[in-house]
């Protein structure tokens, strides 16, 4: 294994890693890529400062089309990273053949593997009842090494004052580098952008369904299907009754919109 430089990152120099984006819809998508981004959290944890990331696709960015609290906060975050191909496929039509996909399951699995290199602690928040638990078996078993600190399996509702006040003090006692959120879009994002300064920990990552691929409860897509930018589809006939509205109404009105705002028909702040 390399030596770990532990130098710190001037602060001006994680700024310069995160400022350029591209506007999709008035959502302002980070052109970064696995790479990248995970320098960028690298960097903002041995920094000490905090930040979220939004691991957006065309669901996130149609979700905010009529939620100004999740545009702001999509525009917010530290990094808000390229989930799906269509936004890589926009970023690149814009000039930006730099930009990669940063699919949350694989940034979680990268990531990890980094925070083994540097030490770092990780928490699990989200999933159904069992899946953090599982998820740190699996995590452990993918990534030896890794230091799983603590998980949290929130309600179905927002948490009530003394839910809250319990989860501050868990993650206060264990000081987490990086907390994984699983709670999927977009109580994901309002979750972090919440409880980031209230919560002992650097840095929060929205990452979905990434809670349950890895613990073997939905299926993973295959390569190429990805690489076409279909994932969705293998996603819809995995889960019919809780996607199918998402994607067969999201789908069309994304590719309307953006279109619009291609040819310069509609402007997007």
């Amino acid at each position: 294994m390399a030596p770990v430089d532990h130098s710190l990152p001037t602060q001006t120099a994680v700024q310069a890693l995160t400022l350029d984006r591209f506007n999709v819809l008035g959502v302002s998508v980070s052109i970064t890529n696995m790479q990248n981004a995970m320098d960028v959290a690298d960097d903002l944890i041995r920094a000490g400062r905090r930040g979220y990331i939004c691991v957006t696709g065309v669901h996130g960015v149609m979700e905010s089309q009529s939620d100004e609290d999740l545009l702001h906060t999509h525009n917010e975050s530290l990094l808000t990273v390229p989930d799906g191909m269509p936004l890589v496929w926009l970023g690149k039509l814009q000039g930006h053949n730099n930009i990669g996909r940063v699919y949350g399951p694989d940034f979680m699995i990268e990531l990890s593997r980094r925070a083994v290199e540097r030490q770092y602690k990780v928490f699990l928040y989200g999933g159904a009842p069992g899946v953090a638990q599982d998820l740190k078996l699996s995590l452990e078993t993918k990534c030896p090494g890794l230091k799983v600190v603590g998980t949290h399996t929130p309600p179905f509702r927002p948490l009530n004052e003394a839910e809250e006040l319990d989860l501050i003090g868990q993650v206060a006692e264990c000081k987490p580098d990086i907390m994984w959120v699983g709670l999927s879009t977009p109580k994901q994002e309002r979750f972090m952008a919440k409880y980031l300064p209230l919560l002992s920990c650097n840095l929060l990552v929205g990452v979905g369904a990434a809670f349950d691929i890895h613990t073997g409860r939905i299926a993973d897509s295959p390569a190429l299907l990805k690489k076409c930018g279909l994932q969705w589809l293998h996603r819809l006939f995995q889960e019919p009754k809780r996607l199918w509205r998402r994607y067969l109404f999201n789908n069309p009105r994304f590719l309307y919109a953006v279109g619009r705002q291609l040819i310069g028909l509609s402007r997007y702040e």
